[in-house]
């Protein structure tokens, strides 16, 4: 299917169609907002799923102090969890929290459930999880809570700019 009808949402669409991937967007009737939902849908490992979080850090060195909490958006594969705090070392914040759901769509511009890794209204900082590149290909967020695309990891990386990384808590 081609970005210029897809089921993305439109912005996502837009963004596709600026980078130029072929991708095959694919709509869900139920909802595919969590990692086991869209895998379910999908028919793949939850593993395989892109979660995109959005976090505040404060206190990153050369930003605008430490009162500004400057966004930051970290993809993790599906089926593992964001260790905060090494995600904080990785930014040099003195703090770093998940976002609320108002400042999700206002920095990505799509709501919790749909927010795909690239595509958004803010640039922010993407640091993405090393997890990610163990995968032939992965699905994301189309920018709805219905929809999703597959692509390689390395190109998902690229295209949101983002740096690889260690940040998945560790289980004991």
């Amino acid at each position: 299917m081609s970005t210029s009808e897809s089921p993305a949402h439109p912005r996502f669409a837009e963004a596709l169609r600026a980078l130029g991937p072929e991708v095959d967007v694919r709509r869900f009737p139920d909802a595919t907002r969590t990692a086991a939902q869209a895998a379910a849908a999908i028919g793949c490992d939850v593993a395989e799923i892109v979660k995109s979080l959005v976090f505040v850090a404060r206190g990153i060195p050369g930003a605008d102090g430490p009162e500004d909490g400057e966004p930051v958006l970290v993809l993790m594969d599906g089926s593992s969890r964001v260790d905060v705090e090494l995600v904080r070392r990785e930014l040099g914040a003195a703090e770093v929290r998940r976002a609320d759901a108002d400042l999700v769509r206002e920095t990505t511009g799509y709501a919790i459930g749909g927010v795909p890794p690239f595509g958004h209204r803010t640039r922010t900082r993407v640091p993405a999880d090393r997890g990610l590149l163990g995968h032939a290909v992965v699905w994301a967020a189309a920018g709805t809570p219905h929809t999703v695309f597959p692509l390689a990891p390395r190109s998902v990386v690229a295209h949101a700019d983002a740096v690889v990384v260690d940040v998945r808590e560790r289980t004991a």
